[in-house]
């Protein structure tokens, strides 16, 4: 995984009060849970005493309490009370619970992978979805890596083949392009826009990008690290997906319908058809996807690949950047 980034791992929805949800999100083992105020926190799903599993843990005093021994880990992780010293007495500093910084926006729970700090960069969001649109969500589990699952969306050439009988219709196998280019809103930023230009192949030459101008046009895609991506369908409609990565072979993919529809009856009609519309969509690449191997495209896999994948390598390049790994590049030109 890509260090010192904020990755999104679940659902606002899926952390509520009084309860305490366990997952594995980038190959850890954490919990989730909300105090009295609402705020979430997310830990080590490891008690520092015994190291049993405080997903199993039951919620008192705006603490968890360790179901082995009673032990009492406040919002931070720090522990407020060992039943077995006596309620006076002080717990040792190194009783603590690793937690991650948290932030709650955008109706996700993201949390910040790397060392920590005094001061973090922005969470990665899209601005242009504005507080106008309302979404419908979904989430399903791919048997992938994160990153296999993200090279997808930013895909061009499987269109007509794996989404024939959907967004893919119209026999639009020759590319022109694509155009993806990276921009930076602040220190730490990395965004992809990428323009789709497939056409019908009547026996012309396509278009390289480099040939091709950067349009004034919003783009088509675009992704931001560390795990976002949307689709631009129109400015009132917008497909989003958060690729929380769950380990190295597998990743929950949250995916959100965005609409414009604000009467309820309408609005849930609006949001359930676009969900399903997404539901198929998405398992037709999973059931593709998913065959990929190896599971991390960063390997050295030694992928010919040509110029339709113009988004994939410049995804590869900038995750090479982040991470500091080598990555093959072998491109047909």
């Amino acid at each position: 995984m890509i260090p010192d980034q904020w990755y999104v791992i679940l659902n606002s929805e899926e952390v509520k009060k009084n309860k305490i949800i366990g997952m594995t999100r980038l190959g850890e083992n954490m919990i989730a849970w909300r105090d009295s105020d609402g705020i979430a926190s997310v830990m080590s799903d490891k008690c520092p005493h015994r190291g049993v599993a405080l997903s199993l843990s039951k919620m008192k005093n705006e603490c968890i309490v360790c179901p082995f021994h009673g032990f009492e880990y406040d919002i931070t992780g720090a522990c407020k009370l060992i039943p077995a010293i006596g309620k006076g007495a002080k717990p040792p500093n190194a009783l603590h619970v690793k937690t991650y910084p948290t932030r709650e926006e955008n109706g996700f729970i993201y949390i910040w992978w790397g060392e920590k700090h005094d001061d973090y960069p922005p969470v990665p969001w899209f601005e242009s979805i504005g507080t106008e649109l309302v979404y419908a969500s979904q989430k399903d589990h791919w048997s992938t890596h994160y990153s296999r699952a993200i090279e997808n969306q930013l895909d061009v050439v499987h269109l007509p083949f794996i989404h024939r009988t959907t967004i893919g219709r119209g026999n639009r196998t020759l590319v022109n392009g694509p155009i993806a280019v990276e921009e930076n809103k602040w220190p730490g930023d990395h965004l992809i826009n990428l323009w789709v230009y497939n056409e019908l192949d009547n026996g012309q030459t396509p278009k390289k990008p480099s040939e091709m101008p950067v349009p004034k046009v919003r783009p088509s895609l675009q992704f931001r690290f560390g795990n976002l991506w949307q689709n631009i369908i129109s400015n009132k409609i917008r497909i989003v997906i958060a690729f929380a990565p769950i380990d190295n072979e597998n990743t929950m993919m949250y995916i959100r319908f965005y609409h414009s529809m604000k009467t309820p009856i309408i609005r849930q009609l609006f949001g359930w058809l676009g969900n399903l519309s997404n539901f198929v969509i998405e398992r037709q690449d999973r059931r593709v996807v998913i065959t990929q191997r190896p599971f991390r495209p960063d390997l050295e896999i030694r992928e010919i690949l040509i110029p339709g994948d113009n988004p994939v390598i410049l995804y590869r390049k900038i995750r090479k950047s982040l991470i500091g790994n080598k990555i093959p590049l072998s491109v047909n030109s």
